[in-house]
């Protein structure tokens, strides 16, 4: 099993250790609640250098990217963009951040799960035009540094000025005898920073953050925040066999252009069949991933994440439905140990998120 460079931190922490996406990663140190609450009240830290990252370079990179995913990346500088790998039938290889570094020279970060198969993917892609694409997920470690009180403290840890940074921009600046990418971008709903490093430079820059108060946070609340903040999980709310029109992803969907899998999604978007939907449970029970869902006696769906969250008395729930019992305030079911749990169909705005735009 693979390790990252925080690895030796994260055990003397006492975290629990599980493994993911072929990584020993820590679920969780004090608790899941407990972290969860300190990233919505204060600042939590995040180990993430299991992501994959590759680069594309060569003088079409900027065009072989436009075709590869579904959003608009354009030669705008330290720009950061949401956006989707599809195959030509629409479905999803991986969602993805693109960081224009330079029109020439553009960074890809991939879901750890999906890392190989997404670098064949892209790779095959790419014969068709003038790039070369490196993977250098080994070479780099990348922490998340998120919550309210992450802006007071970012310019400290890193001895840099980012606080002027917005949301979806990046800047390279010096670190020790290197460069790092500082983000303002996160996967929890709240406003904070990802940084990317050489491996040897990310464990100072962890216990820095530890010194200004960062908590540790592992996968769960990893997990519990971003489904709060109605964010997708590959394998989840999308996958290869869930299309990102499906997941109400239309923002990061242009289709005034040309990209893999754009004339699927185009056909898809004037008959829907399914759609992701927000769920309230009517009983205090945990509607899990892959729960079926009913309406009546039919069979009409599955649960794609739920959970009861911190704070929350109301179990809640992201669901993929058949597209006539999508409509708020449905009256549905889940089927939790035997037994259909009342259930209505409600917005997906589970909490209000707080980025700094």
């Amino acid at each position: 099993m693979k390790t990252t460079a925080l690895y030796e931190k994260h055990l003397a922490l006492n975290a629990k250790m599980i493994e993911y996406a072929g990584f020993s990663m820590p679920v969780s140190y004090a608790g899941i609640t407990d972290e969860h609450l300190a990233v919505r009240g204060n600042m939590g830290i995040f180990d993430v250098s299991h992501m994959g990252e590759f680069v594309v370079t060569g003088e079409q990179s900027l065009l072989f990217v436009n075709h590869l995913v579904t959003n608009i990346v354009t030669e705008e500088e330290k720009k950061v963009t949401y956006a989707l790998m599809c195959d030509e039938k629409g479905f999803v290889v991986d969602d993805l951040l693109v960081y224009v570094i330079k029109p020439n020279q553009i960074l890809l970060v991939v879901n750890a799960g999906n890392m190989e198969k997404d670098f064949d993917w892209v790779m095959l892609q790419a014969k068709s035009f003038n790039v070369e694409v490196s993977n250098k997920s080994q070479d780099f470690s990348q922490i998340a540094i998120q919550g309210p009180n992450a802006v007071e403290h970012i310019n400290s840890i890193i001895g840099h000025d980012v606080k002027d940074l917005k949301f979806m921009t990046f800047d390279v600046v010096p670190y020790e005898d290197f460069h790092i990418i500082v983000s303002r971008t996160g996967y929890t709903g709240e406003d904070g920073f990802e940084i990317y490093a050489k491996n040897y430079l990310i464990s100072q820059l962890w216990d820095d953050a530890m010194k200004h108060g960062a908590v540790p946070c592992g996968l769960g609340s990893r997990d519990t925040l971003r489904f709060e903040a109605n964010l997708p999980l590959y394998g989840h709310e999308i996958s290869e066999s869930i299309n990102p029109v499906e997941a109400g992803l239309n923002f990061a969907i242009k289709l005034d252009k040309s990209f893999i899998g754009r004339d699927a999604l185009v056909t898809y978007k004037q008959d829907p069949k399914r759609k992701i939907v927000g769920l309230k449970l009517l009983e205090r029970n945990i509607p899990r991933h892959g729960y079926e869902v009913y309406a009546d006696d039919i069979l009409v769906g599955h649960v794609t994440t739920g959970y009861l969250l911190p704070n929350v008395t109301t179990p809640i729930a992201c669901a993929l439905v058949d597209i006539k019992y999508a409509t708020k305030g449905t009256e549905l079911s889940v089927l939790i140990r035997n037994r259909k749990i009342p259930a209505k169909v409600r917005n997906r705005k589970f909490y209000n998120k707080n980025y700094k735009k």
